[in-house]
This record gives C-alpha cells, sequence and structure tokens, in this order.
C-alpha cells in the first residue's frame, strides 16, 4: 500500500489522553461502491443470506440513499423490496420509475475483510494502540502522536484525526466518520454524531457539554430498552443522567448504573487495548413492530444465521452451540440454544437449528431476533463438519430457559448496519 503523508509527532505534557474512534460509513455498502463506482450516490443495500435476484434474506446494511425509501437495516429484503424495487425491475416496467429504484448486493465479507485490512494497516500506522471493535470500526489511542494544544485555531489533535481519515479515503477509497475525545466512550459518541464522513473532536473539559442535550440513547452501553427503562425514571437526556441521583441508578441498574452515570458525565477511565477472541458470535435484528408473519421471522433468522456462520468461518472458529434470542412483547427475551455433539463449522446446520429453535414460538408477535454461535474453538487448519448430524428435539441442551434479565443489546450500528453483538444466554 502507498504510504501517506506524515504529520509531526507531538507530545501533550498533560494528563489527557487523546482517543479516535474511527468508523466506517456503511461499510459493506461501500464496499460494493469500491468495486462497483457507478453505484456512488445510488441507493445500495446489502443482503445477508440473500441471492441476487431472490427475495430471500434480510438487510445488512443499507445506504443513506436507500433509507430514504424507508429501507433498514434488519428488514426482510422481501419488505425492502416493496419501499425500494431492484434496478434491473424498474428498467423493465413501464410503471416503475428508474429514479426511485436501487441496487442489491449479497454479503461479500471475504472481500470486505481484505478492504478492512487495508484500513487497518493503515489505522495501525497511525496509533501505538488500537482496539479493533468489528471489521469496519476501532479505537486508536493517539495521545503519543498528537496534542490538545491549539494552533491556527484548532486542536492539533482535530488536524491528525483528518489526517487519518484522508488516508483511508485516499489509499482505500471508503469513506469514514471519526470521533475525539478524552476518552473511549465519548470518542464513540462523537464518530455517530456527524454521519455520514464526519469528524467530530470534543475537547477535555467539554464532554459534559457536549452530552448534554442529545438523547439518553447517545450515551455509549444504552441500548433501547435501557433507554426506555430510563424515561420511565424520567431520564430523557444525556445530561438528565449525568444529573440523576447515582444511588437511584445503582438501585435501578446496579453497578451498570454507575458506568453509565459516569459516562454521561464524561468519565470513562477504559484503557484502548486489543480485544481477545470472541466467546460468542452472535447477530441480532429488530422489527420496526413486532410481527407474527411467520415468513417475514423464518426470513430474518435465515439472513442471521448465514451472516453469523460467516463471521465464524472468517475468523476460523468452530462452535458446539447454536442458540437463538426472540423479544416479545413487551420486552420479554427469551433464549433457546442446542449443544452439539462436537465442534463444527457448517452454515446449512446453523440455519436448520436456528429455525428448529425459532418454530417453539410460531404464531407469536416478535419485537427482535438473535442467532448466537458459542462454546467457540480456534483451528488455523481446516474446519470440521459433522455429516449426518440431524439435532432432533430433546438435545442436550435444547431448551437453555428464559433470560429475564435486562435486554441491551444494540439493534444496529450508526450506519444502519445490523450490529455484531453477544446476546446473554
Amino acid at each position: 500500500m502507498a504510504g501517506g503523508g506524515t504529520l509531526p509527532s507531538v507530545t501533550d505534557d498533560g494528563d489527557d489522553r487523546i482517543v479516535c474512534h474511527v468508523d466506517v460509513d456503511c461499510f459493506y455498502a461501500s464496499c460494493e461502491r469500491l468495486r462497483d463506482p457507478d453505484l456512488r450516490g445510488e441507493p445500495v443495500v446489502v443482503g445477508m443470506g440473500y441471492e441476487a435476484g431472490e427475495p430471500h434474506g434480510a438487510v445488512a446494511t443499507a445506504s443513506y440513499e436507500a433509507r430514504e425509501y424507508g429501507v433498514e437495516s434488519a428488514q426482510p429484503i422481501s419488505q425492502a423490496l416493496e419501499r425500494l424495487p431492484r434496478m434491473a425491475r424498474a428498467r423493465q416496467d413501464p410503471d416503475l420509475d428508474p429514479a426511485d429504484a436501487g441496487h442489491y448486493r449479497p454479503v461479500d465479507l471475504e472481500y470486505y475483510r481484505e478492504v478492512a485490512a487495508e484500513i487497518k494497516e493503515i489505522l495501525r500506522e497511525c496509533a501505538d494502540r488500537i482496539r479493533e471493535v468489528s471489521v469496519d470500526e476501532a479505537y486508536l489511542d493517539v495521545t503519543e502522536r498528537t496534542a490538545w494544544t491549539v494552533a491556527d485555531g484548532r486542536p492539533l489533535a482535530e488536524g491528525y484525526a483528518r489526517h487519518i481519515k484522508d488516508r483511508i479515503a485516499r489509499e482505500v477509497g471508503v469513506p469514514a466518520s471519526v470521533g475525539v475525545a478524552p476518552n473511549m466512550s465519548a470518542a464513540k459518541v462523537a464518530s455517530d454524531h456527524d454521519k455520514p464522513d464526519g469528524l467530530v473532536v470534543v475537547e477535555p473539559g467539554e464532554v459534559r457539554d457536549f452530552f448534554a442535550p442529545l438523547p439518553v440513547s447517545a450515551v455509549h452501553g444504552v441500548g433501547p430498552v435501557t433507554a426506555r427503562e430510563l424515561r420511565d425514571l424520567g431520564v430523557e437526556t444525556a445530561g438528565d443522567l449525568a444529573a440523576a441521583d447515582p444511588g437511584r441508578l445503582r438501585a435501578a441498574f446496579g453497578e451498570r448504573g454507575a458506568t453509565l452515570h459516569d459516562r454521561a458525565r464524561g468519565r470513562d477511565d477504559r484503557e484502548v487495548t486489543p480485544k481477545g477472541r470472541p466467546k460468542s458470535l452472535s447477530r441480532e435484528s429488530a422489527f420496526t413492530e413486532a410481527t407474527d408473519d411467520p415468513e417475514r421471522q423464518r426470513e430474518t433468522v435465515v439472513g442471521l444465521a448465514a451472516d453469523v456462520a460467516d463471521r465464524a468461518a472468517g475468523k476460523d472458529a468452530l462452535y458446539r452451540t447454536i442458540g437463538i434470542k426472540v423479544v416479545t412483547p413487551p420486552y420479554d427475551v427469551n433464549t433457546r440454544e442446542r449443544s452439539l455433539p462436537g465442534p463444527v463449522a457448517d452454515a446449512d446446520l446453523v440455519r436448520e437449528v436456528a429455525l428448529d429453535l425459532l418454530g417453539e414460538f410460531v404464531g407469536e408477535p416478535i419485537r427482535k431476533l438473535g442467532v448466537r454461535v458459542s462454546n467457540l474453538q480456534f483451528a488455523a487448519a481446516e474446519q470440521a463438519r459433522l455429516d449426518g448430524w440431524d439435532g432432533p428435539p430433546g438435545t442436550d441442551g435444547d431448551e437453555a430457559g428464559t433470560d429475564t434479565g435486562t435486554e441491551d443489546d444494540a439493534d444496529t450500528d450508526a450506519n444502519g448496519q445490523s450490529s455484531l453483538a453477544d446476546f446473554d444466554a
């Protein structure tokens, strides 16, 4: 890869860290545009469990142009097609306007990982400590590379962050949003604040004021369920959360309540350190409204299962447990899982087991679905396959019971891309 320009290395004499959160905008769609430049500026939908020309699967990523038509992450492809027809069909049907049609592509994780590798090569050159969160997202500690010192009306840290953005755009060809702040949670909120292709800097001493007017859901770690529970306590904004009684928050949410209170006040002492290997891999999707349509439910699970299996394959991971998460109204969280006789890497089996477990909820309205593989083993050699395993109901571990704890995984990331998050079993 061609090297980018360099900036002076400056060390701040103060104690304030400088953390960048880098998040590639609509990553899957951006990769498809990189492969096919004609897609730039056009509505692009990338589907998981989707094959070209088919109406099955679920939306993994919708570009900002596609979202204007009501296409959302986690939607069944069939529903997305009702709102945004395929371009090929629009060009053949005189009743459809190609200006109101979109381009549909299946997920190609192998290609996306190649693009991500180029991006992360740049990030490693730009920071001494990196925490890679996902294929398209990372935290960088750049404290030793730049400073909060203001020059020409802006912090040097802002110029360094723009240098990182420009290298990604110039050398890889995809847009990224970057947030700069004194800690990880504030940097994450900053990168989400002005998408796409944004750059937001929150200087030391300004984090609480920056957070104050934001909805409480903007605080890193506050998912939709926690946001609802906080609103029930009269906490509507991040400022309300910062001003709330810590004892009351701890009584409602345990130590997690204290953590969220600190983050809303601009406090986050976590270090930017590499992540270890995951214990499980999961993907979740929320419906705009609870649905009892079995076809929509099945279509979503098929897409989630395909994506989780692809991610596991990309990490050379075998798994011994396959599970699902089903959230029913109002916010009841149910998890079911099945243990296998041995570790496998089998996308068809993930789909079949997940659909079988979903069968318990036939006819019930569902707000959210998730698929997970766990009890992971990592192998650099060839992956195992458990040929002929039928997985009949009643297999040990078939029912994991109901999770009555707080359900708080984010439905989608700020890109509108379904989040990869572990759910409690």
